[in-house]
């Protein structure tokens, strides 16, 4: 995918948030890659690359800014993929699939071969599956590293390696610090978080409207399993054999939505993160999504009197299935009222998660 090298450098100098996410920027001077807001001083035009996605300018031999901190961009349009097959490998990947499994493993749950999965990341990302996989874990590991006080060790499973020491090498290769240095130097220092809970920040591209899409959620929040207040969604989660909660609220100014994890399970942390993106649609881009609905008349106005809505995703594609059987013949809150009799009646118990929160949503075995 060729990137309009002018236009990114314009982005780049005016340092429009429209394109955070959009781009990377290698810059030969230093050795780093940054995002186009990066806070630092303009590189010249002759020193700068442009890559879609994180692991391409990785590939390159670029280590990741530790001013701009390029694992806190929202999502970019080349890891969401532009094809089928990609999307959905790239969605694999993000959640641990090359951290239990091969490339060829990862190719037969497509439905293509590993060559020519391998083919399709090149034209479309510009990296290969393990490339993507190793920028994903360095990333997620470096924001841990930041924003937690987690220690080390579970850093490094809870990012999807395999041992310490393979974590340590990796870091050290990327950001020629070891994960210790990296940690002394950190800005924000984590504070205020309950004991067992992990606070990550999730960047998206304003506008953002946070609250058609909490009112959203809030009339269809399975009691004793979802609840909203006060601002703030909250609910049980299970990943396999890994339970907990979120708690996620927004923080409109800084362009991010705050999530509290609490899981049984550091190495269910990537994960939890995916789904949060995916339940809340941080991935979308709300300039291009209003360019191309606006060229419609009839949509033109509405899409102008509510900028940022949001696609409400699914924390659970079982669950949505169950609840989508149950709204069939009935109304919205009704059907919201069964759900919670079928998780009261067949679901674990949620252990010490307050705010009303008492089951997990029954698993297709549980339910069977």
């Amino acid at each position: 995918m060729n990137l309009d090298s002018d236009a990114c450098y314009r982005a780049l100098s005016s340092r429009d948030r429209r394109f955070d996410g959009a781009f990377f920027v290698g810059v030969r001077s230093t050795g780093v890659y940054c995002r186009p807001i990066c806070p630092a001083r303009t590189p010249k035009r002759a020193n700068t690359t442009f890559y879609r996605c994180a692991a391409a300018a990785a590939e390159a031999g670029y280590r990741p800014c530790l001013r701009c901190r390029p694992e806190t961009a929202p999502g970019t349009p080349a890891w969401a993929g532009t094809s089928a097959t990609v999307g959905r490998a790239v969605r694999l990947i993000r959640e641990g699939a090359l951290d239990r499994g091969s490339v060829g493993d990862l190719a037969a749950r497509v439905g293509v071969g590993d060559r020519h999965l391998r083919r399709l990341f090149l034209e479309h990302i510009g990296a290969t599956p393990q490339a993507v996989a190793t920028s994903h874990r360095l990333h997620l590991a470096k924001r841990l590293l930041d924003d937690t006080d987690l220690p080390v060790a579970e850093i490094a499973f809870a990012s999807g390696f395999g041992s310490v020491r393979r974590f340590n090498d990796a870091i050290r290769r990327c950001y020629d610090r070891t994960p210790r240095e990296l940690r002394s130097v950190r800005r924000q220092r984590p504070g205020g978080a309950a004991p067992h809970t992990v606070v990550l920040r999730l960047a998206y591209r304003a506008p953002y409207d946070w609250p058609t899409l909490l009112a959203f959620l809030a009339a269809r929040a399975i009691p004793g399993v979802e609840s909203v207040a006060d601002g703030v969604y909250r609910r049980t989660v299970r990943i396999g054999d890994a339970t907990g909660t979120i708690a996620v609220r927004d923080l409109s100014q800084r362009q991010v939505l705050e999530a509290s994890i609490r899981s049984s399970r550091p190495e269910a942390l990537g994960p939890t993160v995916e789904r949060l993106r995916h339940l809340f649609d941080l991935g979308a881009d709300p300039e291009a999504v209003s360019a191309q609905l606006a060229v419609d008349p009839v949509l033109r106005p509405l899409v102008r009197r509510r900028p940022g809505l949001r696609v409400p995703g699914t924390w659970d594609p079982f669950e949505m299935t169950v609840r989508a059987i149950l709204g069939q013949q009935v109304s919205v809150a009704a059907a919201t009222t069964v759900a919670g009799r079928v998780a009261a009646a067949f679901g674990p118990r949620a252990d010490d998660a307050g705010d009303g929160l008492e089951h997990l949503f029954p698993s297709a075995d549980e339910l069977a």
